[in-house]
């Protein structure tokens, strides 16, 4: 009896740490702007450097469009394969990372300078509204509002009281801020804000554009 806990405990926390490895360390999912190299090793007349467009596609040479966002590089050599598999037999693909998009966050509303903003290390909230120049004197800041992706079609939308954060008691409770956030800052203060809301094609920045 003993031996069967033992096992089964030790079978959980190897579940476990299997679980906190995966989600430290995974592989990466192309975006639009990526640039990735397209190699058929028995055919290389095919081969092609293609950006991924805005809508997820990349379109190259053969097989035409084919939707790559969101998949990670093996992913894309299978979905290549199997469409490159209606013109070719059996083809060998392999796609390699050629230029990708540096994590970034963005901010949009009442700062001085809005817009993209690169990670170099963490960066909090606070820090963020720095970054993007301060506020405006319009700014509500008692109302900031952090949209993150939380699913392939759904955001996840907090609201953070800046001026509490900017205090000496508030600072311990600033938040470091993840690739791709997005900082709104209204000028006037929303009444409901749901804590999902489904995202439309043109992702977060549209979503945003409905506080400001």
């Amino acid at each position: 009896m003993k031996a069967s806990l033992l096992f089964l405990c030790c079978s959980i926390a190897l579940l476990a740490q299997s679980a906190g490895f995966s989600e430290r360390d995974p592989h990466y999912r192309l975006q639009p702007e990526d640039k990735v190299e397209v190699q058929y090793r028995y055919t290389p007349e095919y081969n092609a450097l293609a950006s991924v467009q805005p809508d997820g596609y990349v379109s190259m040479p053969l097989i035409g469009e084919v939707k790559l966002s969101g998949l990670t590089l093996e992913e894309a050599a299978a979905a290549i394969r199997q469409k490159a598999g209606q013109r070719l037999n059996d083809p060998e693909v392999m796609v390699l990372l050629r230029e990708y998009v540096k994590p970034f966050f963005t901010v949009a509303g009442e700062v001085a300078r809005p817009g993209r903003i690169e990670i170099h290390g963490q960066v909090t909230l606070v820090e963020a509204i720095a970054l993007s120049g301060g506020f405006k004197d319009s700014a509500h800041r008692t109302q900031v509002l952090l949209l993150r992706k939380s699913a392939q079609d759904m955001a996840e939308v907090k609201i953070y009281d800046l001026r509490k954060l900017m205090s000496p008691s508030g600072i311990r409770e600033d938040v470091a801020l993840k690739a791709g956030d997005m900082l709104v800052i209204p000028r006037n203060a929303i009444s409901k804000i749901e804590p999902y809301v489904r995202l439309s094609e043109a992702g977060l920045y549209a979503l945003a554009t409905k506080f400001l």
